[in-house]
Parts: C-alpha cells; structure tokens; sequence
C-alpha cells in the first residue's frame, strides 16, 4: 500500500517545468589542439577512419580516463550505466577538471539499472561547466525496491523503454564506442565479477555521425534534465564537493589493487590513449558507418523511429562463408531461426560465442535462450559458452591476475561477417535489443579487425576456455540430450548434467524460460 501510495503521488516532471535548451556537438566551435592534430592525421587517409579495438577491460578504463582529461573544447557521454563506484567516481572528478578548464560537458545516462549511489553522478549538474539529463526517468527517486517495482508495473509501457547506448565524444575529434558501461566489473577491475567487453577509439569522418546521434538522443523529449529530478537539499548533501567546485576526490582503489595493475602511475603514463594518438599503437583505417537506433525507436512500426536490428540482419543474410556472433545475452526467435537455417543450408558456417549458465549475469535472458539451443544445434549452429574460470586469458581482456578468480562473464557484442567486415556495439542478439532498447554501433568494412575479432573469437571458443554444445542420443532411450564437452587439466570432459555455479540454478533457469516473457528478453 505504501509503494502504490509513493508511485501515485510521484509524477514525471515535464519540460514546461523544467525548461531546457536545445545544443548540438558543433555549438561551441572553441579551437582545439586536439581536432587540430587530429585532421592532420585524417587528411592524409580521405573518407576513412582511424580504429583501435580496445579489448582489455582496464585499457578501456585508462583511455576514457585520459581522453576525458585532454578534452578542450567538448564532451559528450551517453551510458546506459554510470555506477558511482571506484571508477566512476574517477572519472566523475575527471569530468569536474575538465568543466574547470571551460570544457563543456554533457552527460546523458539511463535510469533503468540505477543502484544506491549511482545518484551522485546526477549532481555534477551543479557545475556550471557541467549539464546532466537522464533518458525516461523513473519518478520515484528513493531505493525502496518495492516503490521501484510497483512504479514500473503501473508504468510498463513507457519504463520498459530503456537506452542502452554507450559513447564518448570528446571535441568532436575522438570517440569511443563499444559495449562497456561505467563500472569497475565493466573494465575488468573487480574480483567479485569481472565483464569482458569491447569498445572501438576512433577518428576521422565516422566521429561526426556519433555526434549527431549524441545530439539526437540529447535534445529527444525523453531525456530529462538532471535538475527536475535532484533538489537542490539531496544535490548537497549527496555531493558537497560539485557546489564547491572542487570535485569528488580520487577514491582509494580497494577492491582492485587485486589485479596487479598501479592505476596511478598507468594514469600518469598516457597510455594507451598517447600510443593511439601518436601512431605508436596503430590505428586501422577503414570505411566505418555509424548504425543507430532513433530514440524514438519504439514508434517505428507507424513509421517513425529508425531500428538498428534489420541492418544486421541484412549483413548476416549476405554471408557466403561464415557468420560468428558474440553476445551475452542471445535469445532469437523464428525469423531468426530461419536465417540460421537458410545460412546453413548454403553451406555458411554459423557460430555463436554467449554466456554459460555458470557465467550467466542474469538467469532470466538464460532461461530465454535456453529453450532454443536444441533447435540451433539441429540446424547445425555451433554454440559456445564462455567458462567463468579460464584456462588461458589470451583474448579475454582481463589481466593474468585477475584470470585467477574465476569470476569471468561475456558482456561484449560483436558481429563478423565472413571475416571482411565486423559490428561492434551495444546490441545484444535478442528481443530486448531488438524492440525495447535503444543501440548504437559501428560497422566496418575492415578484414584486419574482422580477423582480429574472429582470432579472439578463436581463442576464447577453445575448449579450455568453453563449453562446446552437442545432441547426443541418451543411452537408455537414445532421446537426443544436451552435452557440455570441456578440457579439464589437458584432458576433455564431457557433462551430461548442465554445469553450473549452485545446483540450484538449473531449476530456477528452466522455471525462467517457460515464462512468457521472450519479448521482454
């Protein structure tokens, strides 16, 4: 009675009470050392760009960090999560140096997997150099699950729309697109949970059109103003140091001095960001478009919204040789099925690299996908699950240290198509991606990073490192069965009984999956 009391009373603020301006990428056209050098660079490659895959989870940490602190003119951040823990605090207080240099910064973050703390991010808005806007806010601001929960009930329709983006432009010059939110597990750094990922750093032409979908996204009706939803009382007492301008102070690194790496001296070295720069890590330069859902994507069956989704669908049907897919989460339906199955009907190879029920992060998109595995082996996909305790961490992103905890889980999204082109972004291979978030890629007409990805995509798909799924006729009735074949310690193993972190996981899974919620997934 209290939750439906709060959620009633709680109301959606509007932009007649919260009056907004439109901006735009090139509004504020300050000189920049940085676009300077950087069209230097890209005259000399005309119509392409320059990428770098970023697949090591604290490289991706590094260089966002030290792209934020060489902005002079812009930065534009869109994440789906911005948790305010070690590394977001870090880069939070590298957010705050840069609005005190004149740096204008605009951040948009979703407010669908927002967790106690993660508010704090919404009071750098109280920097003048700084504004804050939240895409399709709850209106309940507190932690009371209950009063969450029942909000998102009454509001379905509208709160189960969520931007998943994640992007970073600075000075409209460099941009870093890919799969990781803001967050130690997200850059590899946590030993209670680590999630491997991948961004693209990029330069040249392929930047503005990330711009012009920030901008998009930005000045959308959806995305609120951080100042409707913070009074002026809780951004105080929350964050005392934005209204002094003095910035949340570098936290101590507690749980991630367990991976080996001195996150102080890798800051002050420049790298990986002055290697990209300088030419000392070699960029890739190539045709790159820029794939993006509309952020009123969810209007596009009356025409409206612009939907990611087909485009890769296109590309995959055009395979002649081999398609392999990485996603986390992979929950297809049938017209998907029916791709697969005409694919292998011409022969083309079709590989899957997703998560296993021991490396799952959520046991419900588990569940989904778990009722299609016998249908996608006997249209002759090839599926792989990732381990949560890798033999080998060459391809995995996480540091040899790290390796050692055993707490590995797929997070990154990643599309090959017949080893010469390749979609890096935040689109997951289900519903959820398909009809009820909001994405953003790139796709690129690279064979060097296309082969790149698909060596990974070897490494990480060896049995010491993965579940290799097969049917296999049960002795007693000879009913085809699931079977997990692994290498355990040099020799290969095959279960019969799902692998997984608690037996108790098996059950609850198979309960998920026959829940009808597969658009939800």
């Amino acid at each position: 009675m209290l939750a439906l009391a709060l959620t009633a009373c709680a109301g959606l603020p509007t932009g007649a009470n919260y009056p907004r301006s439109v901006s735009y990428a090139r509004d504020t056209p300050r000189p920049s050392t940085l676009d300077a050098s950087v069209a230097l660079t890209t005259a000399r490659h005309p119509g392409l760009s320059g990428m770098r895959i970023v697949s090591v989870g604290v490289d991706g940490f590094l260089t966002r960090a030290q792209i934020i602190d060489s902005a002079e003119s812009t930065l534009d951040l869109q994440y789906y999560i911005f948790r305010e823990d070690e590394t977001g605090r870090m880069l939070s207080a590298a957010l705050l140096r840069a609005a005190d240099r004149g740096v204008r910064v605009r951040l948009l973050v979703d407010d669908g997997d927002t967790r106690r703390g993660d508010e704090r991010v919404l009071t750098l808005d109280a920097h003048t150099g700084i504004e804050v806007r939240v895409f399709n806010p709850f209106a309940y601001r507190g932690h009371l699950t209950a009063v969450r929960a029942t909000e998102f009930i009454l509001r379905h329709a509208r709160l189960d729309y969520r931007m998943h983006n994640k992007l970073l432009v600075v000075d409209n010059a460099v941009a870093m697109v890919g799969g990781r939110n803001i967050g130690n597990q997200y850059f590899q750094m946590d030993p209670e949970s680590q999630f491997a990922d991948d961004d693209v750093f990029a330069i040249g032409p392929v930047v503005a059109g990330l711009a012009s979908s920030f901008d998009e996204f930005w000045n959308s009706p959806l995305a609120i103003p951080a100042a409707a939803l913070v009074t002026p009382s809780r951004a105080e007492g929350a964050a005392p140091d934005v209204a002094q301008r003095s910035g949340p102070r570098a936290p101590t690194l507690r749980p991630l001095e367990n991976d080996g790496v001195d996150y102080g001296l890798a800051l002050a070295s420049g790298e990986p960001y002055a290697g990209m720069l300088s030419g000392r890590l070699p960029l890739v330069w190539a045709q790159a478009t820029v794939l993006s859902d509309s952020p009123d994507k969810r209007q596009a069956r009356t025409g409206v919204g612009r939907v990611l989704m087909p485009q890769i669908m296109t590309a995959a049907n055009t395979v002649e040789r081999e398609l392999l897919v990485v996603s986390p989460y992979f929950v297809p339906r049938d017209d998907e099925l029916q791709l697969f199955a005409a694919l292998r009907a011409r022969q083309v190879r079709v590989r899957v690299l997703t998560n296993s029920l021991e490396s799952a992060p959520e046991l419900l998109a588990q569940g989904g996908y778990g009722q299609y595995r016998a249908a996608l082996l006997e249209r002759g996909v090839e599926l792989h699950e990732v381990r949560t305790h890798l033999s080998y961490s060459r391809g995995s992103g996480q540091t040899s240290d790290m390796a050692s905890y055993g707490t590995y889980a797929l997070h990154a999204k990643l599309y090959v198509f017949d080893r010469r082109r390749l979609f890096i972004g935040s689109m997951n291979f289900d519903q959820r991606s398909k009809h009820l978030n909001t994405e953003v890629g790139l796709m690129i007409e690279s064979p060097a990073l296309a082969a790149q990805t698909a060596e990974r995509f070897e490494a990480m798909s060896e049995p010491q490192n993965s579940y290799v799924l097969a049917l296999r006729s049960h002795a007693r009735d000879g009913t085809p069965q699931l079977t997990w074949q692994t290498r355990e310690d040099g020799k290969v193993v095959e279960y019969w009984r799902e692998p997984a972190r608690r037996g108790w996981h098996r059950w609850l899974m198979r309960l998920l999956g026959w829940l009808p919620i597969e658009s939800e997934l």
